[in-house]
């Protein structure tokens, strides 16, 4: 990726330079446009004249909207927030430079919300990391304009590694816990409903604290479940009895509570949700456990547990920032808890039939074809980063590089699926490439793997297939990318009828197919054209 930086002093030590091209300093003049993102990395300049500093500050703000304007909508655009490496301030009530940054941060926040390719990072969320004087070294910012303290390159660039990451929505997901001096202090079989640590002073605040942080990690899209070694009726007794339980067992997706060993638990539990282990974090204040499912499943995620319940608060903002930090979440972000919940229901209903389209009837499906738009066009980013299973060439698109498609004349359509159970949100999505007046690649296709098993996949593709052939398309491309986890979609455009006219040495797939027929769909599905 390439990018752009303006920049009013030396960053270079921090952003690098591999890929990168900077403006001269305080220099909005040029504005490349062959470049795939652009950044706005201004700090607060050094200056004792508070009303001239000021005056600079708010200038900021235009010179950004000036560069904006002249910057289409598919280019992603980063923006630092301003923070005083070196307040200086000779009355106790002078606020005016403060005021100017609170503005200028405040105006990158709007933007933020109007822009969808303009997303503000929190400069603070680094520098209040030291004390005031390891920020700046005074000898880098004399002899070469580098005002933020060049030693401070190394953690910075972890840091800013975890934003691009937060950015590209590429967080965990599925966090899995023990429950006896994880969830709560003490052991469940020993000390009995009412005497683990939970609610009241010391030590059982910090587990009601805790388990509050991991309610609102379920609210913002990530997935809880149990791996415990427990009676799970003592379990259910608990969760149903003790008045100060936060976290019950609703808002868990997925449950073993048994005396197996945890690593084969963690595989069943990642078979059931059908999540990759490495998408899986795992707490357990035992470290016989940790250190077994370390050696057995090395893809999951396995931190140290705090040994003292007072240090749970800052280990809950250290797995957020670490594992589970989002730019922003989805309203089917928010609904994942209910959403796994109804898959367990839908498997346990499965049970009751003999074959699969007795079953499917009786799910009543809705399948909602959507042409991409502003409302939905985050979600359809998002599922790009983070659908690994069912996707046959695994691009990954930001919402800027899907708008640019879009711009181009590429067709993109999602789905939404419901039924009985529950709505699954959108969780489908194609792009279509034109090429030429009648013929289209099919650049990406891709479906979340709540939803897989139904034969969702195959109803999606052949009602866009039936669109594409009434708009006079006579010919489809499709190529199919093997990586490690996409096996299962090898086959996938043989069973759809795709002719393969090409492989690659790598194993990749190109495939071709004259639409002049109708596709045929099983009625089992109730499909809407919006």
């Amino acid at each position: 990726m390439t990018t752009f930086v303006f920049r009013n002093q030396t960053v270079e030590p921090f952003l690098g330079y591999d890929g990168m091209t900077y403006s001269g300093y305080d220099d909005i003049s040029q504005t490349p446009t062959s470049v795939d993102r652009y950044i706005w990395f201004y700090q607060v300049p050094v200056n004792p004249d508070a009303c001239q500093l000021a005056r600079e500050i708010d200038s900021y703000s235009d010179k950004l909207d000036l560069v904006l304007s002249g910057i289409t909508q598919d280019r992603p655009f980063v923006v630092f927030s301003l923070v005083n490496l070196f307040p200086l301030k000779f009355t106790g009530k002078d606020n005016q430079v403060a005021e100017a940054i609170t503005g200028f941060n405040q105006h990158i926040a709007r933007l933020a919300m109007e822009r969808p390719n303009v997303k503000w990072v929190d400069f603070s969320g680094f520098t209040g990391r030291y004390a005031a004087d390891a920020l700046v070294d005074w000898k880098y910012y004399l002899m070469s304009q580098t005002l933020l303290n060049p030693k401070l390159a190394k953690p910075f660039h972890d840091w800013w590694s975890g934003i691009e990451r937060e950015l590209m929505m590429q967080r965990k997901k599925c966090l899995v816990l023990d429950l006896d001096n994880t969830l709560w202090g003490g052991v469940l079989g020993e000390d009995g409903i009412d005497g683990i640590q939970l609610g009241g002073d010391y030590p059982g605040k910090a587990f009601t604290y805790w388990q509050r942080s991991l309610l609102q990690l379920a609210h913002n899209g990530v997935i809880l479940a149990v791996c415990s070694k427990n009676n799970e009726a003592d379990v259910d007794e608990a969760w149903r009895v003790n008045p100060h339980m936060v976290l019950k067992r609703e808002h868990f997706s997925a449950l073993r509570i048994n005396w197996q060993d945890k690593a084969t638990n963690i595989r069943q539990l990642a078979d059931e949700l059908n999540i990759g282990l490495d998408s899986m974090v795992f707490l357990d204040d035992n470290p016989a456990e940790r250190e077994l499912v370390r050696q057995m499943l090395p893809q999951v995620e396995v931190p140290d547990f705090p040994e003292k319940p007072y240090l749970l608060i800052p280990f809950f903002k250290q797995l957020v920032e670490k594992y589970f930090m989002a730019y922003d979440v989805t309203d089917e972000d928010r609904s994942k808890t209910e959403q796994y919940r109804a898959n367990a229901l839908r498997r346990a209903e499965q049970a009751r039939f003999i074959d699969l389209d007795s079953y499917l009837y009786s799910l009543d499906i809705s399948l909602d074809i959507l042409p991409a738009d502003e409302h939905n066009l985050p979600r359809i980013a998002q599922m790009t980063q983070k659908t690994n299973q069912f996707n046959l060439t695994t691009r990954r698109y930001t919402e800027s590089d899907v708008r640019h498609r879009l711009d181009q004349g590429w067709r993109v359509y999602c789905m939404r699926v419901s039924d009985r159970f529950g709505d699954s949100g959108i969780t489908a999505a194609i792009f279509l490439q034109p090429v030429g007046d009648d013929a289209v690649n099919i650049d990406n296709l891709l479906l979340s793997c709540r939803i897989l098993g139904k034969g969702i996949e195959e109803a999606f593709v052949k009602t866009v297939l039936n669109l594409m052939r009434l708009d006079g398309v006579k010919k489809v491309m499709a190529d199919y990318l093997p990586t490690a986890k996409n096996g299962q979609t090898a086959d996938f455009y043989d069973r759809m009828g795709l002719t393969c006219v090409r492989v690659g040495d790598d194993g990749a797939r190109h495939y071709e197919l004259d639409l002049t027929s109708v596709y045929e769909i099983k009625n089992c599905y109730n499909i809407r054209v919006l």
